[in-house]
């Protein structure tokens, strides 16, 4: 389906988690859509890399950026508005994973994962979201998974942190309307990218258990999801929830939580299950 994405041209947009995944399909979207584009990520050759690999009307930079560092986010946003003079869109997209039984996990890993996924949000939002404000709109978008609408264990901390991410999306949202102010949630079901692979600890297989969890065979293109997401911010959409697979996953939880919740625990014990036999 072809979509209008005319009104990104010209736009400012900076793009936390930049360096691969869907940060670096919204980098190329954004680009090909016509806007001037900052991938920033902790691995800032990534980011440069991606940013190269980007074309069309627009253009890209790559950028170091450890968005657990509120003073570096503050200094990103402030650099770009300075440039441009204005931001207007900001994607907060960086985040982590961690897989396998909670009670495994350190006060390390928990604190690691809140930094990220919680904090490296704040920390976009309390810097675009005052300057937006001050210019008279702009969007932010910021990355959850279904891991935000839906409990699942095994991945406790981060449906935890996800969880969060969509709580601070949709009550910013109605806030910010009076501002002329969007706010959009992305949550996905498992997509083609880097984290899937990532994150494990014990001996949970993360691919299997993501893409098995989620009742879908094979993960979500990164390149889809960026343009299905694009479009949702120029429609001033609330939340993506992606693929078809995703969106009938919480329709059922919504109208047969006990029959989920049933599911789910069988899901975790049949992980279990598989990983003591490996």
């Amino acid at each position: 389906m072809s979509r209008d994405l005319s009104a990104l041209r010209g736009r400012t947009a900076l793009v936390t988690g930049g360096a691969s995944g869907i940060g670096a399909a919204l980098g190329r979207a954004l680009v090909a859509a016509g806007a001037h584009v900052v991938l920033a990520d902790l691995d800032g050759a990534g980011a440069q890399a991606s940013a190269a690999a980007t074309s069309g009307p627009g253009n890209a930079t790559g950028i170091t950026l450890d968005v657990t560092d509120a003073a570096a986010v503050e200094a990103a946003v402030a650099a770009i508005s300075d440039e441009h003079g204005r931001i207007d869109l900001v994607f907060n997209n960086a985040g982590i994973t961690l897989i396998g039984d909670t009670e495994q996990l350190t006060l390390a890993q928990w604190n690691a994962i809140i930094d990220v996924n919680i904090r490296g949000v704040v920390h976009g939002v309390a810097a675009a979201y005052p300057r937006m404000i001050a210019q008279g709109g702009g969007h932010l978008v910021n990355t959850a998974s279904m891991g935000g609408l839906m409990a699942a264990g095994l991945l406790t901390s981060y449906v935890m942190t996800k969880h969060a991410v969509v709580g601070l999306s949709l009550a910013l949202r109605s806030e910010a309307a009076a501002h002329g102010v969007g706010v959009t949630v992305v949550c996905p079901a498992a997509v083609d990218t880097p984290i899937l692979d990532k994150g494990e600890f014990g001996a949970i297989n993360g691919r299997d258990y993501y893409l098995k969890g989620q009742g879908i065979k094979r993960p979500v293109d990164p390149d889809a999801l960026a343009a299905r997401v694009l479009a949702a911010v120029v429609a001033d959409e609330a939340v993506v929830i992606e693929p078809r697979q995703a969106r009938m996953a919480y329709r059922l939880q919504r109208f047969a939580p006990g029959l989920v919740r049933r599911a789910s625990v069988g899901f975790v014990a049949k992980q279990r299950s598989g990983a003591a036999g490996r």
